[in-house]
């Protein structure tokens, strides 16, 4: 307790030293470093010996990133969604678990109109079903969809082990493994919300990765976990695995004129193409049971039927009302850029393309930015221009949509990793100390931040997260739906929850979410349409009690339910 009181406070003068925050920052950094190079030796020695296990380093990446999140539920309990994307992927996972792939339409379907939901001719999210069945896994095993979310990542760090293990040595390999841990795992968005990313950066590794070994000795192994990656893609990401597909294309052009190298390939090939033709079959039994038809996929449907999307000029800041940052007008003005009905130029073109260059930062620790320049000696090699050639051609082929999400490009993400490690190890041929700095450096960031977060609620963690950058961990946010919900749960029975919205309202603030089956879920929200078309929906629950919810109220508010005269 004294050492805790001698050093509590960061604010000069106010301890027996006078030590402010950046003095208490500074010794804390020396006093690591100077232990890490002492230690480094037997470190090395220990790792370099347990990285060549592969199973082993497997299972350790994979339980990393588990037991770091399950930590920090005291601070950061299981994430509440609260945006359309997310509600539509747990609507498919909903869907998945009750053994089909689409929902009846509803007789009054008028009320739960919302954001990227189909209601005609059924009822059903507009999204591929990956990310859905992943969060349906998670949901059925350990009774929520976070924990298909959780799996996710800790089979993608995993696999970008394995990937690495393709390209580099063991002892690099693993370093890659941690890297993608700290960087991609607990503190990051992908591990704390539904939209995807994990699942996505997975289906990467194993293409990436299975490349390499069909190359050196082509077995059917590699060829079915080739396969499945590009299974995984396409149905997560259908228009992104175009690029993907090219990307294959692209590292087995060289084969085709070595027709003994050509013809091993082909041995492993039927494997991949079964796979691949079971996902493709997939899609066309989803796009038929969701929209009547085997070729018209659902967003395809729901851009016919409602337009271009209303959620690209999504609000920028997540509470309404409140005023926008100068950096957060630039994000809305620029997604909000060149949507449907403005002429795409090439101009317009390069202009989204600079401005998204800076979503990349995503990818890579600070200290990191020192092995990309070192990664253009590797350039040299064919392998790593193909890989730079795929990370381009990612970028480039995602810009032709008006909005941008870090998950589009999440397959290039072990391949991102990939480049830090191989600039690493330019860099450990000139300076080995130069290469282990780099790399405390980044275990330093993500220990910092970790730490922050497991005294969540202390002086000091309130006194640094502002100044947190890129890490995405929920706090209490979102307050307004936790409210809610906590709400709605000491009420007994089942309840009917019209959404009465102010006529101010932003819109894209949606409130009007159900379960895959409607009538049997105990909360069902309805819009509020007035009090003539509302008596229907209550004439339809007659033993569900009636709730009026306001949310544009601060916060927001819930009522008994009673008609507008």
């Amino acid at each position: 307790m004294f050492l805790f009181d001698f050093f509590r406070s960061f604010l000069p003068l106010h301890n027996p030293i006078g030590f402010g925050g950046a003095d208490f920052l500074l010794l804390l950094l020396a006093v690591s470093l100077a232990l890490f190079t002492i230690a480094w030796r037997r470190i090395h020695l220990r790792a370099e010996s347990f990285a060549a296990r592969t199973a082993w380093c497997m299972l350790l990446l994979a339980a990393l990133p588990i037991a770091l999140r399950l930590a920090l539920l005291p601070n950061h309990p299981v994430p509440t969604p609260d945006i359309y994307d997310e509600f539509g992927h747990i609507l498919v996972a909903d869907t998945l678990r009750h053994f089909r792939l689409a929902n009846p339409a509803h007789a009054l379907s008028q009320f739960f109109e919302t954001f990227f939901v189909l209601q005609q001719p059924t009822y059903s999210a507009i999204y591929p079903i990956g990310q859905g069945l992943a969060l349906a896994i998670g949901w059925t095993l350990f009774g929520t969809p976070w924990a298909g979310v959780v799996l996710a990542t800790a089979a993608f760090c995993a696999l970008c082990y394995w990937m690495l293990r393709g390209w580099t040595t063991p002892g690099w390999a693993l370093a890659g493994g941690l890297l993608a841990a700290a960087e991609f795992g607990p503190l990051c968005q992908w591990m704390n919300t539904y939209w995807g990313g994990a699942l996505i950066a997975m289906s990467g590794c194993l293409v990436f990765g299975a490349l390499p070994r069909l190359t050196a000795q082509p077995r059917t192994r590699d060829g079915v976990l080739l396969g499945l990656g590009l299974a995984i893609h396409w149905l997560t990401r259908p228009y992104e695995s175009i690029f993907l597909f090219l990307a294959v294309a692209l590292w087995f052009a060289p084969a085709l004129r070595h027709r003994e190298q050509l013809r091993k390939l082909v041995k492993a090939a039927p494997e991949a193409a079964f796979l691949l033709l079971t996902a493709f079959a997939v899609t066309l039994f989803h796009d038929k049971a969701v929209t009547g038809s085997w070729t018209t996929m659902p967003e395809a449907l729901s851009q016919y039927q409602y337009g271009v999307p209303a959620a690209l000029t999504f609000q920028p800041d997540p509470v309404p009302h409140r005023p926008l940052t100068p950096q957060q007008a630039l994000d809305y003005k620029m997604q909000t850029a060149f949507r449907g009905g403005q002429r795409e130029t090439l101009g317009s073109y390069l202009l989204r393309l600079e401005y998204r260059v800076r979503y990349y930062r995503f990818f890579y620790f600070a200290p990191l930015y020192l092995a990309l320049p070192a990664f253009l000696a590797c350039l040299r090699q064919r392998r790593y221009l193909w890989v730079c050639a795929t990370c381009v051609l990612f970028a480039l082929g995602t810009n032709f949509f008006p909005a941008f999400q870090l998950h589009y490009v999440a397959a290039c993400t072990c391949l991102f990793v990939l480049v830090s490690i191989a600039g690493l190890q330019q860099i450990h041929r000139l300076s080995p100390a130069a290469a282990r700095i780099v790399l405390f450096l980044c275990a330093s960031q993500f220990l910092f931040w970790y730490g922050v977060h497991i005294f969540d609620g202390s002086n000091l963690a309130i006194a640094l997260t502002p100044y947190e950058t890129w890490d995405n961990i929920n706090y209490r946010y979102p307050e307004r739906r936790i409210y809610v919900n906590r709400r709605l749960e000491d009420i007994p029975g089942q309840l009917l929850v019209f959404v009465r919205y102010y006529p101010q309202h932003i819109f894209q603030d949606e409130w009007v979410y159900n379960r895959a089956d409607i009538d049997a879920s105990r909360v069902v929200y309805a819009r509020d349409l007035g009090a003539e078309e509302n008596q229907k929906l209550i004439a339809c629950y007659p033993n569900r009690t009636v709730i009026l919810l306001e949310p544009d109220f601060r916060p927001p508010r819930l009522s008994p339910y009673q008609q507008r005269q």
